[in-house]
């Protein structure tokens, strides 16, 4: 069975860069074909993708978060990971981490999600 687990970042500073890891189980991240993505919903707000890393190790960003966005991976431990600098109030949401393995925005595993909340 897939599993996908967020890590818990607690409380994030404005400027700070706010790193968050994601843990698979029950397939490899280097399966073919699979996307890893990371998308969020800010409060009040609708789900809003952040972007992927392939089973190949390419990544794709929207265009609003790409400055500030970089999706890693390591296979060893399969996970896959987001940074995002320079957060802001704005980023205040909840994360999810997902699989899409069409690359058309399919989700079909989802971790349960992490609160990430940036203040001061």
């Amino acid at each position: 069975q897939v599993q996908l687990q967020e890590s818990v970042p607690g409380l994030v500073e404005p400027s700070q860069t706010l790193s968050l890891t994601c843990t698979v189980s029950g397939v490899s991240i280097t399966t073919k074909p699979s996307f890893w993505n990371w998308i969020r919903q800010p409060p009040g707000k609708e789900l809003e993708f952040i972007g992927f890393i392939s089973f190949s190790g390419n990544t794709y960003y929207a265009s609003s978060l790409k400055n500030r966005s970089s999706i890693s991976r390591d296979t060893s431990k399969n996970q896959f990971i987001l940074q995002l600098s320079s957060v802001t109030p704005e980023d205040t949401a909840l994360y999810y981490c997902a699989r899409d393995w069409t690359g058309n925005y399919n989700y079909d595993y989802w971790g349960q999600g992490t609160q990430v909340t940036v203040s001061s």
